[in-house]
């Protein structure tokens, strides 16, 4: 590193400054980046600047909101939005970024199993993401049931009853977790302590790890591991940038991401002045009442895949109930991405698009997901019901025959 002294002359200023010239390269050009990335790379930056706007606004909305059953729901819809000064913002800031955040979530994940980047040296990037994408679930599902109001209480009897089909200590398993034999006060205190305390701190201790973990590879492209990093960052410093298929992370990389975040925060900003309610229940918008069921119930947008996964199977099939059959297929359909790495036997990262059977199966996943997320929110009957379990075992299906149809791309290119 340079060292800085009080110079005696000019030609020691200049040497000082031709040093200092010389480290600032080193440190700029320290990462490379595949100069095709394009915009979807940039969604982890905004997945970053998004958490912040949680945390900020949460702190706010957390000097308000009382986590006590006959006192929550009028701290957040009349407290909060009508007394407190620009409550109704932070709550709208809140409330929208924790929806858009897992519309950015499922992109980056989707974009990282187009282009592989879960292979080869990669694995502990991926696997730190979904521990990610599990802990922002987790917290989305307790910041939902805080406002108290008839779809948080009732989204929140469905989730925790699903623990009841835990072999052997089931029954017990869901009293632990509500602190009541039904979903009550005690329930709301803990959900309250997990989504402003405990999942918090867990999901900044999984962000440091994700980006440290990205410090090994470098980060996958449309040309997948043939680029000579090493030979096109000289081509770069030797000012032949037009050739050279790579770019250096700062300041060039890092201002695409600032371009994209740009885009993004005028979107959000957009939902939050003048669709606030876009992703939200009106249902919610009543106190919870323990005595009266909604007609439907169904969680947030971004659980509904998952959600009919779990309730897809209707019927019982060879002895087994149709709830045990549910249960194991919303438990399979939970941990299956950690297995990404592993199930994908193709030896070579590569795009989806030069790997042809693998590219039918993305963009099935794709289409079966977007049937799942739309009818589950639809009631289970007729029809609706027969679409939900057709999608379900397609989805099931698709991670079944992955293996084959990855180890069929590497042995039609001669890579197995």
């Amino acid at each position: 590193m340079a060292h800085f002294t009080k110079a005696n002359s000019v030609g020691e200023w200049f040497d000082q400054r031709l040093a200092t010239t010389k480290f600032m390269k080193v440190m700029m050009t320290e990462y490379w980046i595949p100069k095709d990335v394009n915009f979807l790379w940039a969604m982890g930056v905004v997945l970053a600047v998004t958490f912040k706007i949680l945390i900020v606004s949460g702190i706010f909305l957390m000097m308000y909101y009382k986590p006590d059953v006959n006192l929550a729901f009028d701290s957040v819809n009349y407290t909060i939005m009508q007394e407190v000064a620009y409550g109704w913002l932070f709550r709208h800031m809140h409330a929208v970024a924790a929806s858009v955040v897992f519309l950015i979530i499922y992109i980056h994940m989707l974009t990282g199993i187009y282009y592989g980047s879960y292979k080869k040296g990669r694995e502990m990037i991926w696997i730190s993401g979904m521990l990610l994408f599990v802990t922002f679930s987790a917290a989305g599902f307790s910041g939902y049931m805080l406002p108290w109001g008839q779809m948080s209480y009732w989204a929140a009897m469905v989730i925790t009853n699903l623990f009841g089909g835990v072999p052997l200590i089931g029954d017990a398993l869901v009293v632990w977790i509500r602190g009541d034999f039904n979903v009550a006060d005690a329930t709301l205190t803990r959900f309250f302590m997990l989504h402003v305390f405990l999942l918090p701190i867990v999901i900044i201790g999984i962000i440091a790890l994700h980006f440290y973990s990205l410090r090994v590879p470098h980060v996958n492209n449309q040309e997948g591991a043939d680029i000579d990093f090493d030979a096109e960052a000289e081509k770069y410093l030797a000012g032949n940038k037009k050739d050279s298929k790579v770019i250096p992370f700062w300041p060039v990389f890092l201002s695409k991401d600032f371009a994209v975040l740009s885009v993004f925060l005028i979107f959000y900003f957009y939902l939050v002045f003048f669709h606030y309610g876009f992703a939200m229940d009106p249902i919610n918008f009543d106190p919870a009442d323990n005595m009266v069921t909604p007609l439907h119930i169904y969680p947030e947008w971004y659980f509904l895949w998952s959600y009919e996964v779990l309730r897809g199977f209707f019927f019982d099939i060879a002895g087994i109930k149709a709830f045990d059959l549910g249960l194991a297929a919303f438990g399979v359909a939970n941990v299956i991405f950690f297995l990404l790495p592993f199930i994908d036997r193709d030896p070579e990262v590569l795009p989806a698009h030069r790997r042809p059977r693998f590219n039918i199966w993305f963009w099935i996943l794709i289409v079966d997901l977007l049937v799942l997320t739309v009818y589950g929110k639809l009631p289970p009957t007729g029809v609706n019901a027969w679409v939900g379990f057709f999608a379900s075992v397609t989805f099931l299906v698709l991670f079944i025959v992955l293996p084959f149809v990855t180890k069929a791309d590497a042995k039609a290119r001669g890579a197995l």
